[in-house]
């Protein structure tokens, strides 16, 4: 293995380490620490409107104190792909959330974080997140946006499954 390859590798590591702890530091309202993972000027949209969208590390923290609704979250990330690009790297993640409320009830969102990372002073840092929604359950009420899809091919007709023709199963 070259030492550009470790390199690579190393990389991503750290890239997913701050992806995670993203995560981490949510779900403990640590928000500081959760800031400290952007950039200075960090661009992050969650959906549509001011409420939703920050433009600097300070602003982010501010907005999601909006989260202290919430008596517990707990946010999942899976299939993390990272592409680098020397100092730079883009970063696509999946993420399950789960919300409770004071009141007992829950929400819960499936969706995707997809981020441009930076390396500053060696550091691995998010400089822009946007997250789309590729589903919720009933609880789950906030305008995210939602995840673009390709649509199917011209002429494409949906099987039914629900009724096989005689003789299959």
């Amino acid at each position: 293995m070259s030492n550009a390859d470790l390199q690579q590798l190393l990389d991503k590591q750290a890239i997913e380490e701050v992806l995670i702890d993203y995560c981490r530091c949510l779900d403990e309202m640590a928000l500081d620490d959760l800031a400290a993972l952007f950039t200075d000027d960090c661009a992050v949209s969650y959906g549509p409107g001011p409420a939703l969208e920050s433009q600097s590390r300070a602003d982010l923290a501010k907005s999601l104190q909006r989260m202290w609704r919430w008596s517990r979250t707990s946010h999942h990330l899976a299939n993390a792909r990272i592409w680098l690009d020397g100092d730079q790297a883009r970063a696509v993640s999946y993420v399950e959330a789960w919300h409770e409320r004071p009141d007992g009830s829950s929400a819960t969102i499936w969706g995707q974080y997809r981020d441009r990372l930076v390396r500053q002073a060696g550091t691995w840092l998010i400089a822009e997140r946007r997250m789309e929604m590729n589903g919720s359950d009933a609880g789950f009420t906030v305008n995210i946006y939602p995840l673009d899809r390709r649509p199917p091919p011209d002429g494409w007709t949906a099987p039914d499954i629900d009724h096989p023709p005689q003789g299959e199963k």
